[in-house]
């Protein structure tokens, strides 16, 4: 897990895993009015086991990794969900892509 700033707010729960999403109870408490998020056509699979889940829509965050001495913010297109999830946000590919980052499963480090 990682805890970057997303929108305006730090989230503590973030996974690096395979895709990119946000649940819609952290947008509400984000403070983003629903009315940000653009339709979508493209379903979940592998969220709910045997079934595909429609997500709500997608939206363009800023995502910002930093410390004191060093920082990096990139746009992320997150699928927002409409159900509650373990996790605040899942990060993935997209993310490793513009971030250029390497993901370390074995350390639980993320180099960039």
């Amino acid at each position: 897990m990682v805890d970057p700033i997303i929108g305006t707010k730090r989230l503590t729960k973030v996974l690096m895993d395979g895709g990119s999403g946000l649940n819609i109870k952290m947008l509400d408490a984000m403070g983003i009015d629903q009315s940000c998020i653009r339709p979508t056509e493209a379903p979940f699979h592998g969220i709910v086991p045997r079934k595909q889940a429609m997500p709500l829509g997608q939206i363009d965050l800023p995502v910002t990794f930093r410390n004191l001495t060093n920082y990096r913010t990139e746009t992320l297109t997150f699928e927002v969900i409409g159900f509650h999830g373990t996790y605040h946000a899942i990060l993935g590919h997209p993310c490793y892509a513009k971030f250029m980052v390497v993901p370390n499963y074995t350390y639980l480090k993320l180099k960039m």
